[in-house]
């Protein structure tokens, strides 16, 4: 079942943060991540498709086509895993899964079924007699997503599920969640800091700033064809030049003139150049296509490759660059790997 939301705004009393006109839809059984920057509005929508926040809010919150402005937290049959898991520490790890299953008055020999089958289904049916304090944190995620999971939500809401885990374990519950939302087809709303993980888990993101959202698209399109400077900014990393369209696929950046398509751009029209860092090919040949030389500055080890800064004389900011050997004299950027993005 989807998840809509329809213009959708709210504010803090006496603030100016909140949510401005959001319109997204969560398709039934697709996973869409919510990013931005510190306070651009992740946490409130959440709550607000939650029951938690907003009395009040304009807009319409949708859930299967129902409208859940008036129907109460524990009616809207939603699973939630909070950042901190919210488990409680008096019971032992079954009693935490089958709490919502209780408090539906499901009979015990049912509950103890189900929570039991969920358990072993995130790999834990050997510690549920276990107290939740002697879990580590990834086991104690599992309880979590399986207790949200167990009372078969219409929708599931994840509040930056695994911010509190080290990264060695980060990437495989990743992967672990990721398979239990497509195995339930649970319709699931992400919110989440981290860039790559919503590029990894999700069908589709969304980006707010400000309480605004920016772009709406899946993880290539976000990455691949940003909307505008302040989305291609903060997603990933890049190197963004003003410009001017030279002629047709040619633009002058004042310090050089690359090749790349210009599209219906006219003449003497002002863009932005974006340049992603794996695109940046070292040491072409003297004749290839945007060849800029330059020297090589700042080198960041990352193992497999070495990110680094090459400076073009005349440019306003060095150009980010990433391969598995840093350059020597000089770069090259194909013609279709420049992003030209409109002011």
């Amino acid at each position: 079942m989807s998840l809509v939301l329809q213009d959708v705004h709210y504010r803090y009393p006496d603030s100016p943060h909140g949510l401005h006109g959001v319109s997204l839809e969560v398709a039934t059984g697709e996973l869409v991540a919510v990013i931005g920057p510190s306070g651009s509005g992740k946490s409130t929508l959440l709550q607000l498709v939650a029951g938690l926040q907003g009395a009040g809010h304009g807009g319409r919150i949708l859930l299967a086509g129902e409208d859940l402005a008036h129907t109460p937290v524990h009616r809207r049959g939603i699973g939630m895993v909070f950042q901190n898991y919210a488990l409680f520490p008096h019971l032992p790890v079954i009693d935490n899964v089958a709490y919502g299953l209780h408090m539906r008055g499901v009979p015990a020999p049912e509950r103890r079924r189900r929570a039991l089958a969920l358990l072993e289904t995130v790999g834990l049916a050997d510690r549920a007699a276990h107290p939740v304090a002697r879990l580590s944190g990834g086991q104690q995620q599992r309880v979590a997503l399986a207790r949200a999971l167990a009372i078969d939500p219409r929708a599931l809401l994840l509040d930056e599920p695994l911010s509190a885990l080290d990264a060695s374990v980060r990437g495989h519950l990743r992967d672990e969640i990721r398979q239990l939302q497509r195995r339930f087809g649970a319709t699931t709303l992400l919110v989440t800091h981290d860039q790559e993980e919503a590029l990894a888990m999700a069908d589709r993101v969304a980006l707010l700033q400000d309480g605004r959202l920016l772009q709406f698209a899946t993880p290539r399109q976000l990455y691949e064809a940003p909307a505008s400077r302040a989305v291609a900014r903060f997603v990933g990393l890049s190197t963004v030049w003003p410009a001017t369209v030279a002629g047709p696929d040619r633009i002058d950046l004042g310090f050089a003139t690359l090749c790349t398509p210009t599209g219906p751009r006219a003449p003497g029209q002002a863009v932005h150049a974006l340049v992603r860092p794996e695109h940046v090919r070292p040491d072409p040949a003297p004749r290839a296509v945007n060849r800029l030389e330059g020297r090589t500055g700042a080198l960041r080890y990352l193992g497999s490759t070495t990110r680094y800064d090459f400076a073009v004389p005349g440019a306003p900011t060095p150009l980010l660059a990433e391969s598995p050997q840093p350059a020597q004299a000089a770069v090259a950027i194909a013609p279709e790997h420049i992003r030209l993005l409109d002011d």
